[in-house]
């Protein structure tokens, strides 16, 4: 079984983003050296008043710190973004990591994003697939010529493509069916979504699974899952700990249209949420629903968020370290 670390690097508006990156780049040292396999970082734009450091910046600075882990975008924000650009910084940054990234990239979901980058939210589909299609090109080949309806090349070469050979793997997130056979036949993965419920995991995975033996793909991929995670000393401590910071999370994700962020009045109902979609408790009991996960949807890749805002540095410490008992 493969864990890895999920995070936003998010802040509230009175924290110091100087003293939230010192502490991001503390939790990334130790999930390194307690065993982590991977280092996603989450992507948004115009998240005020939630702060928000860009992701590919942020990867890049934290490249060494997180030496030898596979580190990427979780997700990346591809359907608003040029392709090119987003294939050469990508290039970049798997120069930078020893040829260890991975592009995991998705639709969006906040009207206000695509209207900040002038993009229709109608168009996201098309030109999440046609800029797939052009990264992959620009990524294996010389030269790439391209006339769709989104974007035109003619003759172009990039300027650097990647350390990896044929290319780095790719991951797409979708919280719905279409989606996720959108990812069976695009991508080599499926990203699933912190706030998709187990049941609903397991019926994806089959879909993706279905999609791919369609399309003639090999089915036997390994589709990693992200969840929130805290271990404590004691349940008891583990829920006390974590409500506060889950709470004010996910009630920003309802107040953007996350889907399946919240079921009814959400804080009234946060525990039976939580219950269903959180791996929150001692030792014993993280490692029961880990096994139970990977039981059930046949993953054995997990991206754990381990930190939230108002979350205290040495709880989140603790926590990387109990998990890394665990790995």
């Amino acid at each position: 079984m493969r864990i890895g670390m999920f995070t936003a690097s998010q802040w509230h508006a009175d924290e110091d983003p100087e003293t939230v990156l010192a502490d991001l780049r503390q939790q990334v040292r130790t999930a390194r050296d307690n065993g982590f396999s991977t280092l996603l970082l989450g992507q948004h734009v115009v998240s005020g008043p939630v702060g928000m450091f860009q992701t590919n910046p942020l990867l890049g600075r934290l490249a060494d710190d997180a030496a030898g882990m596979r580190i990427g975008p979780g997700i990346l924000l591809l359907s608003m973004m040029n392709p090119v650009l987003a294939a050469e910084e990508a290039a970049t940054i798997d120069w930078l990591c020893d040829g260890n990234y991975v592009l995991a990239a998705g639709l969006g979901y906040r009207p206000e994003e695509f209207q900040a980058m002038g993009v229709e939210m109608k168009d996201r589909v098309g030109r999440l697939s046609e800029g797939l299609e052009l990264i992959k090109r620009l990524w294996t080949e010389e030269t790439v010529s391209h006339d769709g309806r989104y974007f035109q090349l003619s003759g172009a070469s990039a300027g650097v493509r990647p350390k990896q050979r044929p290319r780095p793997p790719i991951w797409l997130g979708g919280d719905v069916e279409p989606a996720v056979r959108r990812a069976a036949r695009l991508a080599d993965a499926w990203l699933a979504a912190p706030t998709t419920a187990l049941a609903v995991l397991v019926e994806l995975m089959a879909a993706f699974r279905d999609e791919r033996r369609g399309a003639g793909l090999p089915d036997d991929v390994t589709c990693p899952i992200v969840r929130e995670c805290f271990i404590g000393r004691d349940s008891a401590h583990a829920r006390e700990v974590s409500r506060g910071p889950l709470l004010a999370k996910y009630s920003a994700y309802a107040s953007w249209g996350q889907e399946g962020a919240v079921s009814g009045a959400f804080e009234t109902g946060f525990e039976e949420f939580a219950e269903d979609h959180f791996l929150i408790g001692d030792a014993a009991e993280v490692r029961d629903r880990l096994q139970q996960y990977a039981e059930t949807t046949g993953s054995d890749h997990f991206l754990l968020r381990i930190h939230w805002p108002g979350l205290d540095q040495a709880e989140a410490l603790a926590n990387i370290e109990r998990i890394g008992k665990l790995i």
